[in-house]
């Protein structure tokens, strides 16, 4: 599971505080997942007419809720949804057969390939994002997350040759190596492998809302592992979310969500694996080519047509960043609303997003321990 901010869901047919049913044959989620779900619902589940249905696709916890809608309208909606997030996920798959495998395969002989309309307008929308994060956005260095093991579902606690990691680096494989011409895309560098599993979900959740509204659905939260979308609100309130304490149980904050605004966080504590007391997460940095340290997660709030795409891609850029870089980072991607945890826990935040925030009391924190830091 690759996105750590969650929300309140009760389960179809139950309830969340089943939690150890839901972990066990729904699943993995953490323990700390899991209740921070459950706290979340004590804080806002609400009993009027909603529906909820949760699913497994992209590798991680998909939910989806929609308010205010009888139930068989509801329910068809949702599963128009979870087959369009089951196409993408055929299609995009980095490492089984699909689409952009095969693509992979193309470049790696140098050879260009046939690609479809809408795989074209993700390269061409995923190389803008690259380009304006100055490259620290980059899906095209998949193989350096092969490398490190982190395409597989289980990851092995492995630390990849020095010499192949400095190979990867020295092929610098970079977005605009990706032409796009007459429904061909072709590369001029043979180190281009395509991972579009920091675009993909957040792509998704833009696709899901297109579809609900399309149908008529107003008021709906979707959460494709952590990247969270609103549309409309909860009855006469927004929809009220949580953001994943890195390092404990429960939630290290709760901010209300309005209309189209979506929530994304990159964090270390997810996909990683441990070598003696190093921490190794999948999020590379493509200029060492080695898994980014320093820092436990960033979260970012995103507006706007591409809110979804945004939430999952423009938070890697901070994160890989670092707390020297971070904010002038997110000053490059636009990002006005923005958090970071770094490694000694220390919150650092731009002063938009500690407007929105409500950070739980349960958590302790000194004065010294949030930074505030002024825009």
């Amino acid at each position: 599971m690759t996105g750590e901010t969650e929300f309140c869901v009760p389960l179809r047919g139950t309830f969340i505080k089943d939690v150890a049913q839901t972990r066990q044959h729904l699943c993995p989620l953490s323990s700390a997942l899991c209740l921070l779900m459950s706290v979340l619902c004590l804080l806002g589940c609400s009993k009027e007419p909603q529906y909820q249905e949760q699913s497994y696709v992209f590798g991680t916890l998909v939910e989806i809720s929609v308010y205010g809608e009888p139930e068989p309208r509801a329910r068809q909606a949702v599963s128009d949804v979870l087959h369009e997030l089951q196409r993408l996920h055929n299609m995009l798959h980095a490492w089984k057969p699909s689409e952009l495998s095969e693509l992979n395969a193309a470049f790696a002989k140098g050879e260009s390939k046939a690609v479809s309309p809408e795989l074209a307008a993700m390269l061409q929308d995923a190389a803008q994002i690259s380009q304006q994060s100055q490259g620290l956005f980059n899906p095209a260095i998949g193989g350096l997350v092969q490398l490190w093991g982190f395409h597989a579902d289980e990851f092995k606690p492995v630390q990849p040759d020095e010499k192949l990691i400095a190979q990867w680096v020295a092929g610098n494989p970079q977005m605009s190596d990706i032409a796009i011409e007459q429904g061909k895309a072709s590369s001029k560098n043979k180190s281009v492998q395509l991972d579009l599993g920091g675009y993909a979900k957040g792509y998704a959740l833009d696709r899901a809302a297109g579809l609900l509204r399309g149908q008529g659905i107003h008021n709906a939260l979707l959460n494709i592992g952590g990247n969270i979308l609103a549309l409309g609100q909860h009855g006469n309130r927004p929809w009220r979310v949580g953001i994943q304490h890195p390092r404990k149980s429960g939630a290290l904050a709760t901010l209300e969500l309005h209309d189209g605004e979506a929530i994304g966080t990159s964090g270390d504590y997810q996909r990683y694996f441990m070598l003696g007391n190093t921490r190794y997460c999948h999020l590379i940095d493509p200029r060492s080519g080695y898994p980014m340290q320093g820092v436990q997660a960033v979260t970012i709030l995103t507006r706007g047509p591409h809110a979804g795409a945004l939430s999952d891609a423009a938070s890697k850029p901070l994160f890989i960043s670092g707390t020297n870089g971070w904010r002038a980072a997110a000053a490059r991607m636009n990002l006005p609303e923005a958090m970071l945890v770094d490694a000694r826990g220390n919150i650092h935040l731009t002063a938009a997003l500690q407007k929105r925030l409500e950070f739980t009391d349960n958590l302790e924190f000194t004065d010294k321990k949030i930074q505030r830091l002024v825009e």
